[in-house]
C-alpha cells in the first residue's frame, strides 16, 4: 500500500539558480535552497521513491493535466527569465503508472483531467528548481521519480482542485509508492515593475502583499486551516496569487481541506523575492 510521506509549500523562484553561480547574487538564495536540501533529505528518510509537483509554472487552460512520462532530461533555459535560468541540465525518472492512476482517481470525483506520456512535454521550472535541490547532495542517483501537474490552472475552479488533492492522496494509497508531495508556488506574486525590478530582487513589491502573507503564515503556524480556506479565493485574487494558488488548493484537498488542522513548520522564513512572497514550509500530515 502506497503512502504519502511528506508534503509541502515550497518556492521556485529562479533567482536560487542565480545563487549558485559566481557574481553579484552568488549565495543570495543559500536559505531557500537548504530548505529544499532538507526536504529532500527528510523524505528519503521516510522512504520516498517518488515526488508529485503541483508545478504553478504549467498554465493549461482547459482541464487537469498530469506529466507522467517514463524520463524526463534536457537542459533547460527560462524564456520568461532567461537572464536567471540558462543551461540548466537535468535528468530525471518519472512514474507513469502512478500519474495514470492518479487521473482515473481525479476523473472518477469529477474532475476532468489527462496524463500524458509524451517525451516532447517538458517540464517546466516551477518542478525542475525544487528538483535539483533536493537531488543536489545525491546527485549521483537522481532518487526521485518525478511526476508534474499542471497548478496555472486559468480558467478553473478552486474547489476543483480541492477534489482534485484529495484524489492524488486515494491514488498514491492505492499504489506501491511512498510520495513526497510539493506544492510549488508562491505567496503573494506582484512582480515588480520592470524598472524597479532590479532594485527589488529581495523584496516585496508592495507592503499589503507582504503583511497578508505574514499573516497567512501565523495562520499556518497556528493549524488554522479553516479561516485560510476561506479567504483562499479573495487572497489569490487581490495577492496576484501565483497561477491562483491552485498548487495550495490541491495541498490542502490532499491533507483534508478546511478540516486540516496541524500547525505547519516553517523551513525557510517568508523572503520577497522579485516583488513576490516566498517560502519553505512542511505540511505535517494528520494521518
Amino acid at each position: 500500500m502506497g503512502e504519502v510521506v511528506l508534503a509541502a509549500k515550497v518556492t521556485h523562484v529562479p533567482s536560487m539558480y542565480l545563487s549558485e553561480l559566481p557574481g553579484q547574487h552568488h549565495g543570495c538564495r543559500q536559505a531557500a535552497i537548504a530548505g529544499h536540501k532538507e526536504i529532500g533529505r527528510r523524505a528519503r528518510e521516510l522512504g520516498a521513491d517518488t515526488a508529485v509537483v503541483f508545478d504553478v509554472h504549467w498554465l493549461v487552460n482547459s482541464g487537469y493535466h498530469i506529466n507522467c512520462g517514463e524520463r524526463f532530461e534536457g537542459i533547460y533555459t527560462s524564456g520568461e527569465l532567461p537572464h536567471f535560468i540558462k543551461d540548466m541540465a537535468y535528468q530525471y525518472q518519472g512514474c507513469p503508472e502512478l500519474g495514470e492512476a492518479i487521473a482515473a482517481e481525479a476523473n472518477a470525483a469529477d474532475v476532468r483531467t489527462l496524463a500524458h506520456n509524451i517525451p516532447s512535454l517538458e517540464l517546466e521550472y516551477g518542478t525542475l528548481v525544487p528538483m535539483r535541490y533536493m537531488h543536489m547532495d545525491v546527485p549521483e542517483d537522481q532518487h526521485f521519480k518525478v511526476i508534474s501537474v499542471a497548478a496555472w490552472n486559468a480558467w478553473h475552479r478552486l474547489e476543483d482542485s480541492f477534489t482534485f488533492g484529495a484524489a492524488v492522496r486515494r491514488a498514491i494509497e492505492k499504489s506501491d509508492r511512498k510520495v513526497l508531495v510539493l506544492a510549488s508556488g508562491s505567496l503573494s506574486h506582484r512582480f515588480s515593475d520592470d524598472r524597479k525590478a532590479a532594485d527589488n530582487l529581495h523584496n516585496w513589491t508592495r507592503e499589503f502583499d507582504k503583511q497578508v502573507d505574514m499573516r497567512v503564515v501565523e495562520l499556518w503556524k497556528q493549524g488554522r486551516f479553516k479561516e485560510f480556506c476561506a479567504m483562499l479565493p479573495e487572497y489569490a485574487e487581490h495577492c496576484y496569487g501565483e497561477g491562483g494558488m491552485h498548487d495550495t488548493a490541491m495541498l490542502l484537498g490532499l491533507l483534508g481541506g478546511e478540516e486540516y488542522d496541524k500547525p505547519v513548520e516553517i523551513l525557510t522564513e517568508p523572503f520577497g523575492s522579485s516583488g513576490t512572497g516566498q517560502i519553505n514550509a512542511v505540511f505535517p500530515l494528520p494521518w
